[in-house]
């Protein structure tokens, strides 16, 4: 072959560069797709393990999880989805999770109207300042019975918190024009100011009077 020929020949194209890999960012998780959790905090200590909000972020509250199966899991169940759970009571209501979980989201949305801030953080505030922290229980021996005080763990804290918060909801929202969207919402945002217009800050400080008297 004649060096004219090896002129001819075209010479070979050069080859496309490599595409970048692509950086695939962790979609921030929203309650309800607008409530973050990024700056939600539990401030009481003895209570963080217990309120399952930063590490159990969900974007509704309804996990369909198994959270009573074991002993102490529902520690893990998201703390919004206990609110709604507890909200189907009673008869009439029991079973009506998605009800529970639009009365929630709606209570969300006048929470953040009136207040202008998280509702999560709110809600969190409010179980905390919920909580009676003394409580007093019956002592019988020989037939007679007396009460005494004790304290209470950080797991029945939550649990009275959130019973007592959704009760007082109810309660305001029966034969009253309000919804009970609405009465949950002024329920929840009493209880985190630490007001005396709360139900369950009304019951808690009387556990706690009953217990300092039982000492």
């Amino acid at each position: 072959m004649s060096s004219t020929e090896w002129a001819a020949e075209p010479a070979p194209a050069p080859e496309a560069p490599a595409p970048a890999p692509q950086v695939v960012e962790a979609a921030t998780v929203k309650l309800f797709g607008k409530w973050t959790y990024d700056d939600v905090e539990v401030s009481d200590m003895s209570l963080a393990d217990y309120i399952a909000v930063k590490n159990h972020q969900v974007f509704t509250a309804h996990t369909a999880g198994r959270y009573a199966a074991r002993r102490f899991h529902k520690a893990q169940c998201p703390i919004v989805e206990r609110v709604a759970n507890s909200m189907m009571h009673w008869g009439r209501n029991q079973g009506k999770k998605l009800l529970a979980v639009r009365i929630l989201q709606q209570a969300f949305e006048v929470m953040h109207l009136v207040s202008g801030e998280n509702p999560l953080q709110v809600l969190v505030n409010a179980i905390i300042n919920a909580g009676p922290r003394e409580d007093s229980t019956r002592i019988g021996r020989a037939g007679t019975v007396r009460r005494q005080a004790v304290d209470v763990s950080p797991m029945r804290r939550v649990d009275q918190a959130i019973y007592l918060l959704t009760t007082g909801a109810r309660e305001a929202a029966f034969r009253n024009i309000k919804s009970v969207a609405e009465c949950l919402a002024d329920e929840l945002m009493n209880a985190a100011k630490g007001s005396s217009n709360s139900y369950a800050i009304k019951k808690k400080d009387e556990l706690e009077r009953v217990a300092k008297s039982n000492r």
